[in-house]
């Protein structure tokens, strides 16, 4: 058995927005053929995905909403929100395949033939009941919570969300559910959409005090933000002891990232996926999900996403990127690609400014202990 699952098909590029929309297809084809390049396949369980069914979608979304997917999706125009997402011709599919993609990575973890998996186009945290937003037609994380507790009957499932942005739909889900811990670093709403995610919002009713949002202030660099992962999240993970984890794994935190403020480098992502796999495999029994996110330098994308599946398939990958992907990535994208697999540079941060920024941040790991002190007891 290869201990690690990839769900991947040439179908998620229909999941295209169109020409200059900051969500590019090719980074997820790009990542694929990178570690294809790299000879990580060999070692992989890869599987195709396939689209969810639309019971399975109305595990989270409305009937109504539903429908109203299939309809622009048809017509192929239109809008889900108010400006950033747009309808086109066979949205209704490719979303289906984003989704179906997530709940393959979880039937392969969970049915033990694989260990960890990761479906790269999913991540899809914005959608929610009756909208979508964000880029994100259908919530492929909150189904897959809803298709754990339902079908395969864990008791707790936590979800990680790493994403530069709030996970505002996936919160608004599942407030409620005591069942589902999720924990939340993103870039202040203060700053950036979806203006949510405050350390207050905690959950409502049965589900309250299981929502932790880490509310980063721009310029969070990686000493600030290992500090406060490594402060919070093996905690947190111990003490609620799911039965799976799922990883949302966005990269638009990086500092080359043309959506968002925060800075950090491909050492972030490196030291968070081995933080993660060693945490799988100490409380919940390996059962370990990963899925795509946000990142819209596709050059940054394709080089995070391949160093974090690395660390957890417990391979060291050379610096060099391959020969082939580089020509690969000129053709596709029209431009020079990334020089080597791990950053070289980093942004500059005088001492005064890093200082701050740490102090800040410590002053919101010690609120959100404080908040969430029955976890840190």
């Amino acid at each position: 058995m290869n201990k690690v699952g990839i769900v991947y098909g040439d179908v998620y590029l229909s999941y295209n927005f169109g020409h200059g929309h900051p969500l590019n297809p090719y980074r997820v084809k790009l990542f694929f053929d990178l570690i294809k390049h790299y000879g990580l396949l060999q070692v992989l369980n890869h599987v195709e995905p396939r689209m969810a069914s639309e019971n399975e979608l109305m595990l989270v979304h409305s009937r109504e909403y539903v429908d109203k997917v299939k309809r622009l999706s048809e017509r192929g125009y239109g809008m889900l929100d108010f400006g950033d997402t747009p309808a086109f011709k066979g949205m209704f599919e490719a979303s289906c395949y984003l989704v179906g993609g997530t709940l393959v990575a979880v039937d392969m973890v969970m049915s033990g033939k694989c260990e960890h998996a990761f479906n790269p186009g999913g991540g899809l945290h914005h959608a929610s009941h009756d909208r979508g937003a964000g880029f994100c037609v259908f919530n492929d994380i909150a189904i897959a919570v809803r298709y754990l507790l339902d079908k395969w009957r864990v008791k707790r499932v936590m979800i990680l969300d790493i994403d530069v942005h709030h996970g505002d739909g996936t919160q608004w889900t599942l407030y409620s559910e005591p069942r589902a811990l999720k924990v939340d670093f993103h870039e202040s709403g203060l700053y950036l959409y979806p203006g949510t995610g405050f350390m207050d919002e905690m959950g409502e009713g049965e589900g309250y005090g299981f929502m932790v949002n880490v509310p980063l202030p721009p310029r969070t660099h990686d000493d600030a933000y290992l500090y406060a992962f490594k402060e919070i999240v093996p905690t947190l993970a111990e003490e609620f002891k799911p039965d799976v984890i799922i990883h949302q794994c966005g990269v638009d935190a990086h500092f080359e990232d043309p959506l968002a403020h925060l800075a950090l480098t491909t050492r972030s992502y490196a030291e968070i996926a081995e933080i993660m796999h060693e945490l799988a495999h100490k409380v919940s029994g390996g059962r370990y999900v990963m899925v795509g996110g946000g990142g819209y330098n596709v050059g940054t994308v394709t080089r995070a996403w391949t160093i974090m599946l690395s660390k957890v398939v417990g391979i060291e990958l050379p610096d060099e990127l391959p020969r082939e992907w580089l020509i690969a990535f000129k053709n596709l994208m029209g431009y020079d690609p990334p020089a080597t697999l791990h950053d070289k540079s980093k942004p500059f941060i005088s001492e005064g400014a890093w200082r701050s920024i740490m102090a800040d941040v410590q002053h919101v790991v010690r609120e959100v202990k404080k908040r969430f002190s029955r976890f840190f007891k």
